[in-house]
């Protein structure tokens, strides 16, 4: 097997199972009834946003930060985000008891068995334009739509390698201890060039060849990505020096085997 094979073997294994898929779908369809019976007319909607809804989640074996976005539209504003946030926690607190709950703004983090949710609350602001926490304190606005629509514009152009190059490239992040945040991650690869690039090898490598880390960061993870460019340098020079199996073998440093 080569690097490219190996890497679209890897690409295609990380996506959510049918198993997973359908047990998503139903703890959805239950916090909808239940969010639905303890708000009623208090709510004007809720909707499924971010990764889950872009094809780039990862499996909870490959991520155990996995979650899924959930955003909670108050009908009424005027209050800060904390008061929201505190609504959604006597939520919680009443219809999954014994769950894990706790608070990371800007939302109310609500782990089940198989999966964790994100709750966001949040206010209709105009048009597709939402507010959400920005702080206890403060709301930022947000389209949930815009970036899914982005991401889909350029992942057909460079045919369909975006989302299965980003599934990768978290999944390096998941394992190397969540260097970057994972949604910084899926909005910088879009903001890259592809020019001359056709496979899924060619894209991982062009993301973490113009990847960095700014002087202030950490230097911890500095030395992650520094890692991760010194295998891409090293799968390189076994490749041009005729050693394919080798090659494959050292990117498994980079994107792990089963």
């Amino acid at each position: 097997m080569s690097v490219i094979s190996y890497l679209d073997v890897r690409s295609s294994s990380a996506v959510l199972s049918v198993d997973e898929q359908a047990s998503i779908n139903t703890s959805i369809a239950t916090i909808k009834t239940r969010l639905n019976s303890y708000f009623g007319v208090a709510l004007s909607e809720h909707l499924r946003f971010g990764s889950s809804t872009r094809g780039t989640i990862l499996p909870r074996k490959m991520d155990q930060h996995s979650d899924i976005d959930y955003m909670v539209v108050f009908a009424e504003g005027g209050a800060v985000p904390q008061t929201y946030l505190d609504r959604l926690r006597r939520f919680a607190d009443q219809h999954y008891a014994t769950s894990d709950i706790k608070q990371s703004s800007p939302s109310l983090v609500l782990q089940l068995n198989h999966i964790k949710f994100d709750l966001v609350p949040a206010i209709k602001a105009w048009g597709t334009t939402y507010q959400i926490p920005d702080g206890p304190s403060a709301w930022q606005n947000t389209n949930p739509n815009d970036f899914n629509g982005q991401l889909n514009t350029i992942n057909q152009k460079e045919m369909y390698k975006i989302k299965p190059m980003i599934r990768l490239l978290k999944y390096w992040n998941a394992e190397a201890e969540y260097v970057f945040d994972a949604y910084s991650l899926e909005k910088f690869v879009i903001s890259l060039s592809y020019y001359g690039v056709s496979n899924i090898r060619d894209y991982l490598f062009t993301a973490f060849d113009n990847i960095y880390l700014g002087s202030d960061q950490a230097q911890w993870r500095k030395d992650k990505l520094k890692r991760a460019k010194e295998i891409i340098d090293e799968v390189r020079s076994l490749e041009s020096n005729g050693y394919p199996s080798l090659a494959e073998k050292e990117v498994k440093k980079l994107i792990p085997s089963d």
